[in-house]
């Protein structure tokens, strides 16, 4: 269900998106079916989501089409121009750097970057939204990158968790889990995906794949004898689109 400053709305007809809109169309067409309520006090913030979204999704195919290495943490590379590697195995931005060039260059320079699947997601998180704001806000919002897992987040991503994944969207994070994973390679005890058209998603090291295909590759690394199967856990992760919205129409209205 779609909601747009307090009204139902019943079609998508009248939102101006053409033959060459495709993954914007597409989610529109799910908000209005779904269950799920999708609010919105304006037009333009729903149309800010729509094309945050089509962003995850096109950088999810440009990194899944890249150099860009899977990597265990303590293995894990990146670009010394932009980014210092912690101990941890984290890629913090220097602070010389610029924010949004840095970002940029993951897909730029993708044979210098490799590491895990949480932190290629996080990397996907940035790069959409780099497309997705004027490089000024960017760099003014994201000034101190950390790239790493689900607890080193920037508080201006606001991510947040929720369930409800029958519903869930084109962008959307989505985690397979392995819950019987064989413990010499601790690695494979789930994947972490962006939902991407057409029933397939994108995770790093696993590549494009249905939810079959993700869950196949998952049970061939469960312990031995285990008949416990991978599964798609209801458990959804994104960014906070209507902030963001919100700060890009303020950032546009201050500037003209």
């Amino acid at each position: 269900m779609l909601i747009i400053d307090g009204k139902k709305i019943m079609s998508s007809q009248d939102f101006g998106y053409g033959r060459g809109d495709t993954i914007e169309r597409g989610i529109l067409e799910k908000m209005l079916t779904a269950e799920t309520v999708f609010s919105y006090p304006s037009e333009a913030l729903l149309h800010f989501e729509l094309n945050l979204r089509k962003e995850l999704v096109n950088a999810s195919e440009r990194l899944n089409n890249s150099f860009f290495s899977f990597r265990l943490f303590r293995d894990a590379i990146c670009n010394t121009q932009y980014w210092d590697k912690t101990e941890e195995g984290g890629f913090r931005l220097k602070k010389t750097a610029n924010p949004h060039e840095a970002v940029l260059d993951i897909t730029k320079n993708s044979r210098r970057y490799g590491t895990e699947c949480a932190t290629a997601i996080v990397m996907v998180f940035y790069l959409a939204i780099v497309e997705a704001l004027p490089a000024e806000l960017f760099d003014m919002l994201f000034s101190d990158i950390y790239l790493m897992d689900w607890k080193y987040l920037d508080k201006d991503l606001g991510v947040g968790t929720y369930q409800g994944v029958e519903d869930s969207l084109p962008g959307d994070c989505l985690y397979f889990k392995n819950p019987d994973v064989n413990p010499d390679t601790p690695e494979w005890q789930g994947e972490n995906v962006i939902q991407l058209l057409d029933g397939y998603y994108y995770g790093h090291g696993i590549g494009v794949k249905t939810a079959a295909g993700i869950i196949r590759d998952l049970n061939r690394n469960r312990s031995r004898g285990s008949e416990i199967s991978a599964y798609l856990m209801d458990l959804i992760v994104k960014p906070d689109f209507q902030y963001l919205g919100r700060r890009y129409e303020a950032f546009r209205n201050a500037n003209g």
